[in-house]
């Protein structure tokens, strides 16, 4: 997959139907749930072929200072990966040498503030979603985790799957031991 240089947001402004926007709402509830869940096999299910999964680090900076931290792919970012490399991510945890992940660590995902945008194309949604992931694992390591997202949807049959993600974490620097999570 070629990364573009920026992450393009196609909205229309033009909110979605009801209908739509509550199976979209329940679609990123789920695929909570299944991250909650460690479900990653069904999460992987959830994701399309042509996914670009993106959180850019993003720097204090003054106003003044116009410098695009959020959309240009080209700076430094937490994740900017395709499915290929979610799929690789992931299949470190069957090896046995995930030393963040044994004893696991327990997740919850919390998505509030879901607004469902018509895009450009035909069948894919722009989804606006907030989130608060907590983490735990052994006796005292605990980490929260506050942020935006913005996505794009593209029905899939009876269901959607997840192109795009953009993750905007509301944190400067981020004093986790590891990122070992999904959001």
């Amino acid at each position: 997959m070629t990364k573009n240089a920026t992450f393009e947001r196609p909205q229309t402004g033009q909110s979605a139907s009801l209908e739509l926007t509550h199976a979209l709402t329940q679609t990123v509830y789920r695929e909570a749930r299944m991250l909650d869940d460690e479900n990653y096999v069904g999460w992987v299910k959830m994701l399309a072929d042509d996914l670009l999964y993106h959180m850019p680090g993003i720097e204090t900076r003054y106003r003044r200072d116009k410098t695009d931290q959020v959309n240009d792919l080209t700076r430094m970012a937490y994740y900017n990966d395709n499915l290929e490399e979610i799929k690789k991510r992931l299949s470190r945890l069957e090896t046995g040498t995930a030393w963040s992940e044994d004893p696991a660590t327990r997740y919850t995902h919390i998505i509030t503030n879901v607004e469902v945008e018509m895009t450009e194309k035909e069948g894919e949604y722009q989804v606006f979603s907030n989130f608060y992931a907590y983490r735990n694992r052994n006796e005292r390591e605990e980490d929260s985790l506050i942020g935006n997202r913005v996505d794009i949807w593209r029905e899939a049959g009876a269901a959607f799957q997840l192109v795009k993600r953009r993750i905007i974490l509301k944190h400067n620097v981020l004093l986790s031991k590891n990122l070992n999570i999904f959001l």
